[in-house]
């Protein structure tokens, strides 16, 4: 999404007579499927320890975790944050639907919807109509904590759906986006099941497809959830804040989760500059998603690429280094 698509957004928050922010809450069938999506990835987690310490990982489960957490990770922040809610950059037709099929797999919502709620949270970062804001309940010790689980899990199970017409025309439009939308629940099953299909396949028995579902199916989903959700939570309360953001935005740097989060984590000036297809623009900050648009680039499947100016960083840039908040 172009900047001026955003500013729109923002502008038609206070103009009477737009479409409503939501559209009503979630479906019992929706609330039932969350909750098998959080809670069993999770319990696969908690069982982790023990069941590594009795049998371990096989080679080829640790290629299946690896292979799909990248897949699925950079297909969040790649394709589902930075090209279709941001428009950083412009892509060819296959790169568009690989894209959108790779940050299905990561189960969190069909991409319309999470564009949506994701271009909702930039209109209104840290104010009342932020869908995930940790800041919703106050400042104090126990508002904040509470505000923090929120944040991060709550929000889903409590949420109103931000209205798709209204945050994502866009994708609402388009085809080949609709139809990953319908196929949604199909790609969710690929999702946990194609490891098993492998595992058994490879080793040839039930123990390893057991074994792929497991952790590359259940384990894997459940790190990159967490994630992504710390992204909303941890990333607008604690860490560095060396770009000017909006009144009210506390988007924060958080380093230690910029390799699972492959970039994501330098939250600060992506708030400042949403469109800049670069996140971590200071020395030192790895940012994999921006290598991998530079890639895309390179071999001509991405173009238009917004990377950083240097007169845009330094125009927001603090003349403090930044500060740290709690």
């Amino acid at each position: 999404m172009s900047a001026p698509v955003l500013d729109k957004i923002r502008t038609e928050s206070s103009t009477p007579g737009t479409k409503p922010l939501t559209v009503g809450k979630q479906s019992a069938g929706i609330l039932v499927a969350l909750w098998a999506f959080v809670l069993l990835p999770f319990a696969a987690v908690v069982a982790a320890v023990p069941v590594a310490w009795g049998r371990g990982l096989s080679w080829l489960d640790v290629a299946m975790v690896v292979t799909l957490y990248v897949i699925s990770g950079m297909g969040i922040g790649t394709g589902f944050h930075r090209y279709l809610t941001h428009g950083s950059f412009k892509a060819n037709r296959p790169l568009r639907i690989a894209l959108t099929l790779a940050g299905s797999l990561a189960i969190e919502g069909n991409p319309t919807q999470w564009v949506a709620d994701h271009r909702r949270h930039h209109a209104f970062s840290d104010r009342e109509g932020d869908p995930h804001s940790p800041w919703r309940y106050g400042e104090s010790v126990w508002g904040l904590t509470k505000g923090l689980f929120y944040a991060h899990i709550g929000w889903l199970f409590y949420r109103e759906l931000s209205n798709r017409e209204r945050f994502a025309p866009d994708l609402v439009a388009d085809k080949d986006v609709s139809r990953i939308d319908r196929a949604f629940p199909a790609i969710v099953a690929t999702s946990v099941l194609l490891p098993g299909v492998i595992g058994g396949l490879v080793t040839w028995s039930w123990q390893g497809a057991l074994s792929g579902i497991f952790w590359a199916g259940l384990v894997r989903i459940a790190v990159l959830h967490h994630v992504t959700w710390s992204i909303n939570s941890i990333c607008h309360v604690y860490g560095e804040r060396p770009f000017e953001t909006r009144d009210g935005d506390k988007a924060s740097n958080f380093w230690p989760l910029a390799i699972l989060s492959f970039g994501e984590s330098w939250h600060n000036l992506h708030h400042a500059d949403p469109t800049c297809a670069r996140h971590g623009v200071d020395k030192g900050q790895l940012d994999m998603n921006a290598r991998l648009i530079w890639i895309f680039e390179k071999l001509g499947w991405a173009t238009n690429v917004r990377w950083p100016r240097a007169d845009r960083l330094d125009a927001k840039r603090l003349d403090r280094a930044g500060t740290m908040s709690l």
